[in-house]
């Protein structure tokens, strides 16, 4: 059984290039989700935020909004 990586939000933050308030941001409008959380409430991502965030970069680089954005998204889901 493979043993799935997660990441905590400074680890994303470091291989992203974004900012904390920026991922806490996209958290709370859905356009990324967080895969569990730690006991002390942190949360922790897997590796699919990775591919989800370069496709929110590419997408805000046309000019896309947010909510157009994750609108987008859920389409592909």
């Amino acid at each position: 059984m493979k043993v799935e990586k997660l990441y905590k939000i400074g680890e994303v933050m470091q291989f992203s290039g974004l900012s904390r308030q920026t991922i806490h941001n996209y958290t709370l409008t859905g356009l990324i989700r967080e895969a569990k959380r730690t006991p002390s409430g942190h949360r922790l991502y897997d590796e699919t935020v990775f591919e989800r965030l370069e496709k929110i970069k590419i997408l805000q680089s046309k000019h896309y909004t947010l909510m157009q954005i994750k609108k987008i998204l859920e389409k592909e889901a």
